[in-house]
């Protein structure tokens, strides 16, 4: 079966047979390269908890961590696709959800879960959002567009760095391991994807660092004292934070790392 499905051919005649096809609005790309599924499965391991898995679409790398020992549940949004998942996943230990998985009730999932996922683009950032301030996953295996991958990973002072860039940084480890051609999919997107990794850290949630962030990055042409200021914080706590820092007052936000906005945050919020 799993053969049956690791090709743009077998795919169609899947699809075809079922009445169905893919839907762009769910971002159904459907992976096809074997190669690039096992090397997923391998990135994931240990099962070392029940793995999550969101969009499984086909089955097909439901099918893969099933077989490798993993405890899968598996949440799609498309109810068009029951008939299908059952028939793929037929005599196999998975328990599929039919929800949306932005509103699945993540913090009740065991701590120490797995999450491995194909994920649809429009909603990797909210998701992987909310997973990590979750707290319940040990390790989270994603694809994602490799635009958003690397916004995940970026260092300061680079093109791609900004807030979601430091929000996982606060939360994870993370690492980008490879990336994958259109090709690999079916139909083929039209941008490459990567395979995040993401390890989180046992950290709280900080609402006051995060709407810090938030208004940071709000304006990004502006200097940080500037684009702090029309968020609300007090033009001259902002200037005296940055001063105690040592920080030149016309910095901007992508210069600072994690660590020196969680000593600014501590600046600020001892001072206002």
């Amino acid at each position: 079966m799993l053969k049956d499905l690791l090709s743009p051919k077998g795919v169609r005649e899947l699809l075809q047979r079922h009445g169905l096809f893919a839907d762009k609005r769910l971002g159904q790309n459907f992976l096809v390269s074997e190669a690039h599924l096992r090397r997923i499965v391998e990135a994931a391991k240990p099962f070392t908890g029940p793995v999550y898995e969101v969009g499984p679409g086909l089955g097909v790398l439901t099918r893969a961590l099933a077989e490798a020992g993993a405890q899968v549940t598996a949440i799609e949004k498309d109810l068009r696709l029951r008939p299908l998942l059952e028939e793929t996943l037929k005599g196999l230990p998975v328990t599929l959800v039919f929800a949306d998985a932005l509103e699945f009730p993540w913090e009740g999932v065991p701590e120490g879960s797995l999450l491995v996922a194909n994920l649809p683009y429009n909603i990797a950032t909210p998701l992987i959002t909310r997973l990590l301030q979750s707290g319940r996953f040990a390790r989270l295996v994603f694809l994602v567009q490799k635009e958003v991958a690397e916004r995940m990973v970026a260092r300061p002072n680079t093109p791609a760095y900004g807030l979601l860039s430091l929000r996982v940084a606060y939360h994870a480890q993370a690492e980008k391991l490879f990336d994958l051609p259109p090709g690999a999919f079916f139909p083929p997107p039209k941008v490459q994807s990567s395979l995040v990794r993401l390890t989180p850290k046992k950290v709280p949630n900080d609402p006051k660092l995060f709407r810090l962030l938030e208004a940071a990055f709000a304006k990004r042409r502006k200097t940080l004292k500037n684009a702090l200021s029309a968020a609300g914080y007090p033009k001259e706590k902002v200037e005296e934070a940055l001063r105690s820092l040592g920080l030149p007052p016309e910095v901007r936000a992508e210069a600072l790392d994690l660590g020196q906005f969680q000593r600014l945050r501590e600046a600020l919020y001892t001072r206002v």
